[in-house]
Parts: C-alpha cells; structure tokens; sequence
C-alpha cells in the first residue's frame, strides 16, 4: 500500500456548518473523493467544491444504501487509489457513529487514517436547546446511550444505573423504542414527572423542540420523526430560560417578513 494513501474519518457535526472544525472544513475542501452518511445535512453538503467525487453510503432502518461490510470494501478499495479520501460522519465518529469499526478496518489493511472529532449531538442539539447537560445542583454527570438495538434483538440497556435523578440521560436513536424507554425508565424508580425533551433536527433551521416529562414522552412526541434526540433529567427545567436558538431564528424570520413586505 502507498505511504501516500490516506483516509480521514471526519465528523461534521450535528447539522449546522457553523459547528465544522476548521481542520474539518479544510478536509472537506481538499478531498478527492467524499463518502457521507444519512445525517450529514445538505448544509455541509454544500461545502464540498464542485467536481469532488461524492458517495452515498446513508444507512435508514430498513434501508441501507450499502451494508458496513460493503462500505468498509468501498473505503479500502478508495484508499488504493491513492486519492485523499474523505469520509464524512454526522455528530463525532467516535459516538454511536461506528468510526472505531472503520478505522480498526484501515488498521488492519497498514491503510494510513485519521480521526477528525465533530460535535456530538448531545452536546450540540442540548445547547441549540437550551439545556445544560451538567448544572450545579440540578446534574452531576451524563449518561449518553444508545436507544436502538442491533438486529431487531431486544433493547438491553442498565435501567436501574440510568434510572439516576442526579444525572441527565441523553438517547440517541431511542425514537421507535420511545415508549419501552419511558416505561422502563419509570419501572427502575425514575419519577414519571422528572422533564423530559425531544429535539429533532438539532442545530438546523428545521430544529423542533418539544419539552415533556418522561411520563407523557411518548404521546407528546407522536408528530415527530427521526432523527430525534431525548434528554431526561432536572436540567430541562432550564430550557425555556436558555432559549436562545428559537428566539434567535424568530426574530430572523420576522426580519425576513419585513423585507419581504417592504420590497413587495
């Protein structure tokens, strides 16, 4: 293999291309070929210079483009090629993204890599919702999981450790197991009145965010569709103080109806 064949596992971040590294953006610009998931958003998308390679590889429940067996062929099959291959990951690669997977892959086959972190969505999309993951005296610490299970087999998470009123508990990809969630949840001790959020497209102009509690989480999100976030814990009691993204994108609506109306 050449010395000169190197592969870079980017995370771009929850959606906004604001939140791109530098080291990200620069990778992005300068890639011969990029390879991109389902959750990296058009925004980011559009970073790409014209004439760049691109290769959907996004993976749906349900419907996969290409199975991981077959991406990880396609990334060491473009790493021959000697081109600078980009493969880019929404959130960080490292977090619920399987960039361990790939790189342990490129590893194995002497491929030169390198990891390019991103912001995960729970830091991310919490903030773009005014939540804190930790807040002095409300949570101590976070628990980040993962509420989708492999191979349709059962959800097997540790109720009682995340049933913990002294921590934030963020889900990612918890959508279609909302409800055994919530129940299992309150069935380990955790109070069906502790605030719960959903948040759905975080960081982007299409974010929705719907503040509940863990008791009426499922029927209060029934209008939303993945990719969603949950956060489970007292610090959502500080949302609507936070708030700053949703004022923010009012205002910039509102300003935009000025304009409209003063040109005609």
């Amino acid at each position: 293999m050449s010395q000169t064949s190197k592969v870079y596992l980017v995370g771009t971040g929850p959606g906004d291309p604001d939140l791109l590294t530098v080291k990200a953006l620069r990778l992005i610009q300068t890639a011969d070929v990029v390879i991109y998931d389902r959750l990296v958003s058009d925004a980011i998308l559009e970073q790409i210079p014209t004439g760049v390679s691109k290769i959907y590889v996004g993976k749906k429940t349900g419907n996969h483009t290409l199975p991981q067996e077959e991406i990880n062929h396609l990334l060491l099959n473009l790493a021959e090629s000697k081109r600078t291959v980009v493969r880019l990951k929404g959130g960080d690669p490292f977090i619920f993204g399987r960039g361990s997977e790939e790189a342990l892959l490129l590893a194995q086959n002497n491929i030169k890599f390198e990891i390019v972190p991103g912001i995960t969505a729970a830091s991310a999309c919490t903030t773009y919702a005014g939540i804190p993951l930790t807040h002095r005296g409300l949570a101590q610490g976070v628990q980040i999981v993962t509420g989708h299970s492999q191979a349709d087999k059962p959800l097997e998470l540790d109720w009682e450790v995340l049933a913990d009123a002294n921590k934030t508990v963020v889900i990612y990809m918890g959508f279609a197991n909302r409800e055994l969630i919530s129940r299992k949840l309150i069935e380990a001790g955790l109070d069906k009145n502790t605030p719960a959020a959903a948040i759905q497209n975080g960081t982007t102009a299409q974010q929705t965010r719907v503040i509940t509690t863990l008791g009426k989480l499922t029927e209060d999100t029934s209008m939303l569709q993945a990719p969603v976030i949950f956060v489970i814990g007292k610090v959502v009691t500080l949302a609507e103080q936070l708030d700053w993204f949703e004022i923010e994108n009012a205002v910039e609506s509102d300003f935009i109806d000025d304009e409209k109306s003063l040109h005609g």
